[in-house]
């Protein structure tokens, strides 16, 4: 297991240090865990299937596929985890702005905001659904 938690970590392009902190835990541990001198507690390995989309039974066992099918949902969060977590990036930090300055909007204009976006959804959808 300690291999397959290295070539997750590796291939999410994460230090130890930033994979343990999403994780919740201390560089040290993901550490010793990669080096075969802890093994992972039950609840780590759930934490990590749950925020990386992984199949368990590749961790523990090493049985493809790796990953486990995800929803719409769990895509968009993980895509937006990442931009998030890039905040010297310039699309994280647009991203944050608009959330703030939509927070602060009052309900009318949050309204109209929702309406111009579902008019270039659609709009979007149309030109795609054209050129298919």
């Amino acid at each position: 297991m300690n291999e397959r938690l290295k070539e997750l970590r590796e291939g999410l392009g994460l230090s130890q240090a930033e994979f343990a902190k999403r994780l919740g835990l201390q560089r040290n541990s993901i550490s010793l865990v990669e080096n075969g001198k802890r093994n992972l507690s039950d609840r780590t390995i759930s934490d990590i299937c749950d925020s990386f989309y992984i199949n368990e039974d590749w961790l523990r066992y090493g049985t493809l596929p790796m990953n486990r099918a995800v929803s719409y949902d769990e895509e968009v969060a993980m895509y937006t985890q990442d931009i998030l977590d890039d905040m010297e990036g310039s699309v994280a930090a647009a991203i944050r702005e608009f959330i703030v300055i939509y927070g602060k909007l009052d309900n009318t204009s949050k309204a109209v905001m929702n309406r111009v976006i579902d008019e270039m959804r659609e709009a979007m959808n149309k030109k795609r659904d054209e050129s298919s």
